[in-house]
């Protein structure tokens, strides 16, 4: 077998990662829907386009080759906690925990602060779920209500829920595009969160800021608010503290579920002989990106061994210098990877191992690099209009992509945070 360092960078060894991008893109286009090609679907084309590649290599070889990708300890990681992360989800959402979640915020709303208390709500939302689409769908119904009731544009009410979807997205410890960055850069999730918030927040800060201005001058009473129960709140709060505090991410999602089965049945929101369905129906929802994530390292394996990563990072090399160059180079990737996939998690799950070899190569620290590339696909994610956020928004409250775009203020501001850390970190190298 050829070593790392006797691979020879070559171009066409990336074209399975062209093919991809042609077939997924160009269905969207030729479909105008650009779910209308499913992910899976494009991935194994290219796969079986890697395989088609360096003749000189026989199949068993080939297989050996993405047996041994698929088999890294973060790839195999990475999928199981996919798995628990789905069966938690599954579980607390039948407990009740997202409606009792969402109620208790909107009781906390100061009158004169409601559609900025939406991106509040949507930030501890999403980061207690870990969904940006899960955040979305619990609170644009909510959002097009107060919207109603208020007067306040539509658009501004939506995207401060997409806005705060997008925080947790980015942020939360069960997040797959956390677990995606964490695993493929090889570091803590308690350590990529603490340097990821230390950049973001600025930015969060100046989304509330903006939805009080614009919204501010008017306010209104709440009313018809759901009931809540803090118990079913309690699984959330389990699991963002025994993350953030260090606990075993196993050992964290596997007590949420248990916690949040023994809650949800003692309510009686969850029979007895549902407990292991509801879990399972959350498994299963996880299927896809699990799937998704063992294709792509076979296809990794494969144009690694054929010189495309070394490409790619030899090309990278002639364009920057140092520790914020390499920084620059991760950031690009990753916002224009999910530019072209619209799945912020398959863009890291794509693009990881390449920004892994681009810290080690000029010393990153791996919570920087794991911290770039979810705030940048995050950042695509959060304003592309076929992403699946925004079309989700949309179709939920009769609006198109288009109308909340002025108002997404906070994937742009994540954007200049993000920037804005990277050249603060070369200067405090330089003084």
């Amino acid at each position: 077998m050829t070593s790392e360092k006797q691979i020879k960078g070559k171009a066409s060894a990336l074209l399975p990662i062209g093919v991809f991008l042609v077939i997924f893109l160009g269905a969207g286009i030729v479909f105008n829907d650009f779910y209308a090609m499913p992910a899976i679907v494009a991935f194994l084309i290219a796969l079986f386009v890697a395989f088609l590649q360096n003749r000189g290599v026989g199949f068993q070889d080939k297989m050996r080759l993405i047996a041994q990708g698929v088999g890294e300890e973060n790839i195999i990681t990475m999928s199981l906690i996919f798995l628990c992360a789905g069966g938690f989800s599954g579980a607390v959402t039948a407990a009740g925990g997202v409606d009792s979640t969402v109620n208790l915020g909107l009781s906390l709303i100061p009158a004169h602060f409601v559609v900025a208390g939406l991106f509040v709500i949507g930030c501890f939302i999403s980061v207690s779920m870990g969904t940006s689409m899960g955040t979305i769908a619990a609170l644009a119904p909510i959002a097009a209500g107060i919207s109603e009731k208020t007067g306040f544009s539509m658009a501004v009410c939506t995207a401060a829920v997409v806005c705060g979807a997008m925080f947790g997205d980015n942020l939360s410890m069960i997040s797959d595009t956390t677990i995606a960055a964490v695993k493929t850069q090889g570091c803590e999730m308690k350590d990529k969160f603490k340097a990821n918030f230390l950049i973001v927040l600025p930015a969060a800060v100046a989304t509330m800021i903006f939805f009080w201005l614009v919204t501010g001058d008017m306010s209104f009473q709440l009313k018809d608010i759901g009931d809540y129960n803090l118990l079913l709140v309690v699984p959330y709060l389990v699991v963002l503290v025994g993350a953030l505090i260090g606990i075993n991410v196993f050992v964290v999602l596997i007590g949420g579920i248990v916690i949040s089965l023994i809650v949800g049945v003692g309510t009686g929101n969850i029979l007895l002989s549902e407990m292991f369905t509801v879990v399972g129906d959350g498994v299963t929802s996880m299927y896809d990106i699990t799937v998704i994530s063992i294709i792509v390292a076979c296809i990794v394996s494969l144009v690694r061994a054929n010189g495309g990563i070394h490409y790619i990072l030899d090309l990278i090399r002639s364009r920057i210098r140092g520790k914020r160059g390499a920084q620059a180079g991760i950031a690009l990737l990753a916002f224009f990877v999910d530019l072209c996939t619209a799945n912020n998690t398959v863009a890291i799950v794509m693009s990881g191992p390449i920004a892994k070899e681009i810290s080690e190569e000029y010393g990153v620290d791996p919570k920087r690099s794991a911290s770039l590339l979810d705030m940048f696909t995050s950042v695509g994610q959060g304003l592309i209009p076929y992403g699946a956020q925004l079309l989700s928004a949309a179709t939920l409250t009769g609006l198109t992509p288009f109308d909340m775009l002025p108002y997404l203020v906070y994937p742009m501001l994540m954007a200049v945070c993000g920037i804005g850390a990277i050249i603060l970190s070369g200067r405090r190298k330089n003084s």
